[in-house]
């Protein structure tokens, strides 16, 4: 993994020098639903990663000093919206990045898509696709993200089969378009509990942690801590706390959550981009 990490670093550097822009486009994994920063906004993985890619570039001062270079500030725009299809996010923020033109995208979707019955992941890896190849004829680097590996979710378990298809779908597109994975079926550390959010469809602020850390790695970057880094140890739990645990998501979360599926609603509708813009930090 690190040869491949430091080979793709080197594509990528040899593209378009070091990264100065990054979008991100996607759903709620991407706009950080489960990472609630101080001020109530989410803040969630790209957010995070955001901050690794802009210490990476030497700071104006140092940057003057060297009259080989001109700094300029690195910019971020998130475009990412909670509970979009891959289709939405298609027409709606494939090309606002493409306007954008980043060093830079990261782009993850297709996963509200695949949970839903009667689709078909081959042909969601299709449409991905396409989008892929539009984004790559007009931005530095495309950073294509996995899905996770859900054995041990309870809502989703089931569909492990059909994500893991999908994810090999997306694991051959990158191929084909020499675009960085983001892997997150083989990050081992958020099949903990702790990695979730209080829904179990989330990522928790420490989850998101551990994506932004892979995704730098992915790049070659140099990161503070591994991301697949053992929990601490925990005590056990009882099979009556377990009992209340669930009984109280499956109240506050799952059955809302069906209602909104049943409805036709989303939890996206009525949200705009937190970051439509490509912004200094």
């Amino acid at each position: 993994m690190a040869n491949d990490s430091r080979n793709i670093r080197q594509r990528v550097i040899n593209r378009q020098g070091a990264i100065e822009s990054y979008a991100a486009i996607g759903d709620s994994f991407t706009e950080g639903v489960g990472d609630l920063g101080p001020d109530g906004t989410f803040v969630g993985w790209a957010d995070r990663f955001a901050v690794i890619l802009a210490d990476q570039l030497p700071d104006p001062e140092t940057a003057l000093r060297d009259a080989g270079s001109a700094h300029r500030n690195f910019r971020y725009a998130n475009l990412a919206v909670r509970g979009r299809l891959l289709d939405q996010i298609v027409e709606e923020q494939v090309p606002r990045a493409r306007e954008l033109a980043p060093d830079l995208v990261s782009f993850c979707a297709g996963g509200n898509d695949i949970i839903r019955p009667g689709t078909d992941p081959d042909d969601v890896a299709e449409r991905f696709e396409r989008a892929v190849a539009e984004l790559t004829e007009s931005v530095g680097t495309v950073m294509v993200t996995t899905g996770f590996d859900t054995r041990g979710v309870p809502v989703l378990r089931h569909l492990r089969g059909k994500i893991a298809t999908y994810t090999a779908h997306v694991r051959s597109i990158a191929d084909r378009y020499d675009c960085p994975v983001l892997d997150l079926w083989s990050l081992r550390s958020v099949q903990d509990r702790r990695a979730w959010d209080g829904d179990r469809l989330h990522l928790s602020p420490e989850g998101h942690t551990r994506v932004a850390l892979r995704a730098a790695q992915v790049l070659g970057l140099d990161v503070p801590a591994d991301p697949d880094q053992e929990w601490p140890p925990q005590a056990q739990r009882g099979t009556l706390e377990v009992r209340r645990d669930n009984i109280h998501w499956a109240r506050e979360y799952l059955v809302p959550w069906i209602g909104r599926r049943l409805r036709g609603e989303s939890s996206g509708d009525h949200v705009e981009a937190k970051r439509p813009d490509l912004l200094p930090l």
